[in-house]
């Protein structure tokens, strides 16, 4: 056994217990790490190494980031030493265990190509039973106002490295997320096992991007191994390639079955035939220039929306997007134009007549609020999507700035974002040959009647209240067999969409 002098502080060396192979403790806090080589859990206590199991293999998760990668947060420089790997119903999270300069550690948490940099925080109080937290309720802990996030079980599924505490592989416990009103933050409670009389565990923390924290050491490239991530449809055999390691959802493009990867592509593959597809305008694959960065498209969906007391339905489309460093956004198409939103860290603030939400220091007023249902799926998909999955939405706008709720049963999620106009969109994904496809209403503004004449506004209008009588006999529309979002006159309220439930820890 050695001890030697690391760059901020000694450092503690063994052998493995079960391989021989030298075992590292950077830091003084960490009582557990898991054997590079034999992937034995090790735990030490004082100057003797005990293994106390074996940890499951990691899953390739393609992330950026790796063991020994640094980087300077809050003016103080760090190093990741530890990995943990989550996983709870929608998806998966890795949570890398941070050793910074003073010897302090922190947690820089990834979902998703999002990223959360949280340390330990002590509380004044008792914190209540998970089952107290109620989805979308407010709270205040040390002082501060928190709304519930999400209230979930999760596992730990793999570790890496060396780690301050280590709940046990595979056994569920729950994780409260809360998210400050009227600031970006995260805090966590972590309610995995504790010694007897100990609180759960606390962690506070604030969104970051790999460029803030001036990341050095990362990987070259996320690119995959296409050989390790392709299967049989199991619904008619074709082959299925996956693109993306985060994916939890495909469709088989040749018979359009949607196919369920949270169980692993060794595991049994649940599948749901779709009939009739929606044909996305712009297709799956297709690489596009927003807001200067490069996003490609990975995913599609329909959605249809309800307001309560409401007999008609309306309907929109959303293209998920991607990009290697700064995670998902999406781009949503309805009848009252196109936009683009990401999911959001911190939790506006509701007005109590719910009639708007303050975020940023903008307030916005509610457009709408309705029931949305998934109707047709097609690409990847970085949560467990399904037809049917339904969510309570509501939507509010300042100007040309959008803000978006999304409400499951255990999660709610904030999107945020702004209207772009269809000519964007065209030149974006360089298909200015279909703008006239592309174009909604927000290329036509209505003082552009003017320039048209009296006598063929009366024309149209008798038109339109024409088709409307005949719609509203018309059994609802059945998008399995046309593009509901064009068949409405209702401006769609869901026109910005949201996440979707997609996977909002961190």
């Amino acid at each position: 056994m050695a001890e030697s002098a690391g760059p901020t502080q000694r450092h503690y060396r063994a052998p493995c217990p079960g391989c021989g192979a030298p075992v590292e403790f950077r830091s003084a806090q960490s009582t557990t790490a898991v054997c590079g080589y034999c992937q034995s859990t090790v735990v030490r206590q004082g100057e003797v190494l005990s293994r106390i199991g074996k940890m499951a293999e990691l899953f390739d998760d393609h992330s950026l980031l790796q063991l020994m990668a640094s980087g300077t947060v809050d003016g103080q420089g760090f190093t990741l030493v530890g990995r943990l790997q989550y996983k709870y119903r929608e998806g998966t999270w890795t949570e890398w265990q941070a050793l910074l300069n003073d010897g302090s550690t922190g947690a820089l948490s990834e979902d998703n190509g999002a990223y959360v940099f949280s340390r330990a925080v002590a509380t004044g109080r008792d914190i209540p039973a998970a089952d107290q937290f109620r989805v979308g309720a407010t709270t205040a802990i040390n002082g501060q106002k928190y709304s519930v996030a999400s209230n979930e079980q999760v596992a730990l599924i793999a570790a890496q490295g060396e780690l301050p505490r280590l709940p046990p592989l595979g056994q569920s416990f729950a994780m409260v997320e809360l998210r400050g009103q009227g600031a970006a933050q995260v805090l966590s409670i972590d309610y995995g096992p504790t010694l007897a009389g100990e609180s759960p565990a606390l962690s506070l923390g604030r969104p970051v991007t790999l460029d803030e924290l001036q990341m050095t050491g990362l990987k070259d490239g996320s690119a995959k191994d296409e050989k390790g991530r392709q299967f049989n449809c199991p619904n008619c055999g074709a082959t299925v390639e996956v693109a993306l390691a985060q994916s939890k959802s495909i469709t088989c493009k040749s018979c359009n079955s949607l196919i369920d990867l949270s169980a692993g592509i060794g595991g049994e593959l649940r599948h749901a035939e779709q009939d009739e597809p929606v044909r996305p305008l712009i297709p799956l694959g297709t690489v596009g220039q927003l807001e200067g960065l490069a996003w490609q498209v990975v995913g599609f969906q329909h959605r249809m929306g309800q307001e309560p007391g409401d007999d008609e339905q309306f309907g929109w489309e959303e293209y998920l997007l991607y990009n290697a460093r700064r995670g998902f956004s999406f781009l949503v198409d309805a009848t009252d134009g196109w936009s683009l939103v990401k999911p959001v860290t911190g939790a506006p603030a509701l007005a109590s007549n719910g009639q708007s939400a303050s975020y940023q220091g903008t307030t916005f007023k509610q457009q709408y609020a309705y029931k949305a249902e998934t109707t047709y799926v097609a690409g990847e998909f970085y949560w467990q999507v399904q037809r049917g999955q339904k969510t309570d939405n509501r939507d509010f706008a300042s100007g040309k700035q959008l803000l978006s709720m999304e409400q499951s049963r255990n999660e709610i999620t904030w999107s945020a974002g702004a209207k772009i106009d269809s000519d964007t969109v065209a030149k974006a994904f360089r298909l200015e040959d279909q703008k006239d496809l592309l174009k909604r209403s927000d290329a036509a503004p209505f003082t552009a009647a003017r320039s048209i004449g009296i006598i063929p506004i009366i024309v149209i209008l008798i038109v339109i209240l024409i088709v409307l009588s005949l719609l509203s006999r018309c059994s609802r529309c059945d998008p399995r067999v046309e593009n509901c979002s064009s068949t409405t006159a209702r401006s769609s309220g869901g026109s910005w969409g949201g996440s979707s439930s997609g996977g909002g820890h961190k």
